[in-house]
Order: C-alpha cells, then structure tokens, then sequence
C-alpha cells in the first residue's frame, strides 16, 4: 500500500486536515493524520476494527477534542467555524431511533438550520424534504413511529435527515449497516448525483458495496495512522472484525441533520 502525504492545503478544499491527533482516555487512537476532501469530491475512510475512522470524524466535526493539528471547514479553521448548516451529518448511532417521533418529524429537523425561527415551512423546505425522504425509499413510512422501523429503515431517516438540509458537505459514519442492498444502491446513486453537482462527501465504510462506483479516492487507517491514501484499486471489498470498539455512541439527535458544537 501507498503512503501518499497530503498536507498540502488547496484552494478548494472543504475540509483539510494536518497532523491530527486524538487521545480517549489517555491512549493514542488517531496519531497524526492528514486528510483533505475536495470540493465535489467523494472520499472514503477506511479501515479494520479499532483503526480510529469514527474518532477521526467527531474530531473533524468538534464533537471531541483533538490533542494536536489543524483543522479546516471550507477554508476557515475549526475553531472559528460557525457556518454548520453547510455540513450534513449521519452518525453511527443516535438515541432518535428508539423515540416516538414520525419519520417525517426527524427529516423535518433537518431543515432547521436553513429556516428562520417560528416562520412556517416555505415551499423549498416541503420539497427539500419530500426529495430526501424519497431519495432513501422511506416516503411511505412518512407518518410511522421510528421505534416502528427496522434498523436499516431507522438508518436510512438519518440519511434522509442530513440529505434535506442540502449540505455542502456530507459526513457518513457507516451509513449502509443494516441497509439492505436494494436501497444502498438507490443511496449510493442519489449520493452520486450530489457529486456531480459540487456536494462533497466524506463516508466511513467497513466494506464498499454498491458504493465502490462514488468513491474517488480511499484514505485508510492502521492503528490511527494513515497507511494508503488513493484509489480503491484492489483494497478488498471487506475489512475483518466488527465496527469501532473505541467510539462511544453520539447522540447527535439535536443536530437536526447539521452539526453544531
């Protein structure tokens, strides 16, 4: 495997980082990574069991702290970055899959950061939200419970979620486990579609998929440090082991789709 440095910031990068590192506990999990996504440009983070890929995206999103390196969100560094409802994302895990809410209350929430307060629902919102919940194959089961859902359905609102506030930038942790392989395909074709009109996309995956068709470009993780950064080429389909044992759950529930500090 290749080890090609990407430290160089360019100028349409949407998000850029350098030397990033991350400590949980006191122990080394992401030890000193750069990583970049480019403007339209599609990028997976990969890797075995206990590699770090979902420490690196909370990090890179401020849901924990770093111990070191920087961090850029469409140019302006993480720190001073208030523009959140450029960024979409679908976590792991969150605690709105075991609420009462309505599947098309929780993709509701994801046009939060783009309406202005106790103003209704404009036109672009009702059809910003219509196209995502079709976009994911859950239009029928708008007005169900999600405690209703199976966990594949349950993923696919999260999705559905982030997708209806229109993002500039997409960040997927996992976002086909549990999902079956009908729907990662109609997934992976309205992401690619996103693609090819500027949105960028950062997804963690534990295999490829139907997905393998998006990816430009594969940054993989050993140990919290990066040991291939490039095309998929022949990396396998699989990584052994289950998911992340370092991550705790992120109830990122709140968010409505966007991300807030």
């Amino acid at each position: 495997m290749s080890n090609i440095p990407t430290s160089t910031v360019l100028t349409n990068d949407v998000l850029a980082a350098a030397d990033l590192s991350v400590e949980l506990g006191g122990l080394p999990v992401v030890r000193g990574i750069d990583l970049r996504v480019g403007q339209g440009e599609a990028v997976a983070l990969m890797g075995g069991n206990g590699s770090g890929k979902s420490t690196v995206i909370r990090a890179l999103l401020r849901l924990i702290p770093s111990q070191r390196g920087s961090v850029r969100l469409f140019g302006t560094p993480l720190s001073g970055f208030r523009d959140w409802s450029r960024i979409g994302f679908v976590p792991q895990h969150s605690t709105v899959t075991q609420s009462t809410a309505k599947v098309k209350e929780v993709v509701s929430a994801g046009r939060l950061a783009r309406r202005t307060p106790f103003v209704p629902m404009r036109v672009a919102d009702r059809a910003a939200i219509a196209d995502a919940l079709t976009a994911v194959g859950i239009r029928d089961r708008a007005g169900h419970e999600m405690t209703r859902l199976s966990g594949g359905q349950q993923q696919r609102v999260l999705i559905a979620r982030a997708l209806a506030g229109q993002p500039d930038l997409l960040v997927l942790d996992e976002p086909t486990a549990g999902v079956d392989l009908a729907h990662q395909r109609i997934l992976a074709d309205h992401l690619a579609g996103l693609v090819r009109n500027g949105t960028s996309v950062l997804v963690v995956l534990h295999e490829v998929g139907p997905l393998r068709g998006l990816i430009d470009r594969a940054v993989v993780l050993h140990e919290g440090r990066v040991i291939h950064n490039g095309p998929l080429g022949n990396l396998g389909e699989h990584y052994q082991g289950r998911h992340e044992q370092e991550e705790s759950t992120v109830d990122s529930s709140w968010l409505g789709g966007a991300v807030e500090p």
